[in-house]
């Protein structure tokens, strides 16, 4: 019998629109489904089976990993030759795939050697790690706290000469030495005119007085996510700056304090996005206010001004408004939020005030 309710709710979902059997692939869903940490393999769900399959560098680990119920078994070769055995074997006449994940090569290759049908399964799996398990949450939560501690600590390392790689290293040497597996995504700092490029990645340019420092980074702990950006100031600051970083933090307050479940996700989206307007920077406000986070840095839902749907209890979003004016600066502040029944619980507990080392 399975040990696992994620596999049941998997099995149920797939049973009522008439699919056999789910193909998994990717390695978080792999890892989400059955434990399995490794990066090479495939699962095969069915009611009554489910069998990973994996070559003779990971058999042992897989042994040790998977969830009790899942047998374990070393693939032949050709892969897809033995995958669509495999599948016939199980008596699958209609498959359910990630559809987003799987390459046309593979699909074109299984549909040669299996004669079933192939249905999208994406949302099923994404749906359901959409909402967090409280082990789930724990890690979250403990990877966010790394990253606290981190920024707690570059601010005592930022001073003008270090370039942005210099504060980007650090940055990833102290969240690997205090319990990260590594970086969630490539650290970002960005400073001074450079601040204006929301993803830009850190270069040589040295940190100057009466320049803003932005950083976006993240951890992963035990396989999930955190992500956090703040933006702080070196020497002094101009009016306009002041007004810039006050009209971010306050239009991320006013979201943090607004959210709550259940709400449309582009109504989350609109209240940053609305205060920012507002204060006449909307121009330079292109992204989304925020995403999902989880095994992945960025999962659903996507909270933006064209996400549809509404932001379930449960969910770990992120809250990131930000403005960017090309040639002069950017600012961005990013919290990760818990939307709960109850209320939100804000897991990010670094100061967002005005910094000015």
């Amino acid at each position: 019998m399975i040990k696992t309710v994620r596999i049941k709710k998997l099995c149920e979902r797939i049973k009522k629109d008439g699919i056999e059997g789910a193909l998994i692939l990717k390695p978080v869903n792999i890892r989400y489904l059955s434990g399995f940490t490794g990066d090479a393999g495939f699962l095969l769900i069915t009611e009554t089976r489910v069998i990973f399959y994996t070559d003779s560098r990971y058999t042992e680990q897989a042994q040790k990993e998977v969830i009790e119920g899942i047998e374990v078994r070393e693939h032949g070769y050709p892969v897809t030759e033995f995958m669509a055995e495999q599948i016939i074997d199980l008596n699958i006449n209609t498959l359910g795939i990630e559809e987003k994940y799987m390459t046309v090569d593979l699909y074109r290759e299984l549909k040669e050697k299996f004669s079933g049908t192939f249905k999208s399964i994406d949302s099923y799996i994404s749906n359901m790690r959409m909402i967090k398990e409280k082990s789930e949450l724990e890690r979250i939560k403990k990877a966010q706290d790394i990253a606290d501690k981190a920024f707690q600590y570059i601010c005592g390392f930022i001073k003008p000469g270090v370039t942005e790689k210099d504060i980007a290293n650090e940055i990833e040497y102290y969240i690997k030495k205090n319990g990260a597996s590594g970086t969630s995504f490539p650290t970002i700092v960005v400073s001074g005119k450079n601040g204006s490029l929301p993803h830009g990645q850190p270069t040589n340019k040295e940190i100057r007085n009466g320049e803003f420092v932005t950083m976006d980074f993240g951890c992963v702990y035990e396989g999930y996510c955190s992500d956090m950006t703040r933006t702080i100031a070196v020497g002094n600051v101009d009016s306009e700056m002041r007004k810039v970083y006050n009209t971010v933090l306050n239009a991320q307050i006013s979201a943090l304090e607004n959210i709550e479940a259940n709400m449309a996700l582009k109504d989350a989206d609109s209240i940053a996005r609305e205060f920012i307007k507002k204060e006449g920077f909307g121009q330079y406000f292109g992204h989304s206010l925020g995403h999902g986070v989880g095994l992945e840095i960025h999962e659903e839902p996507g909270v933006g001004p064209r996400s549809d749907g509404l932001l379930l209890p449960g969910t770990v979003i992120t809250v990131e408004p930000g403005i960017y004016i090309p040639g002069r600066f950017g600012v961005r502040i990013e919290d990760m939020i818990f939307v709960g029944e109850n209320g939100t619980i804000d897991i990010t507990k670094s100061n967002k005030q005005l910094i000015i080392l």
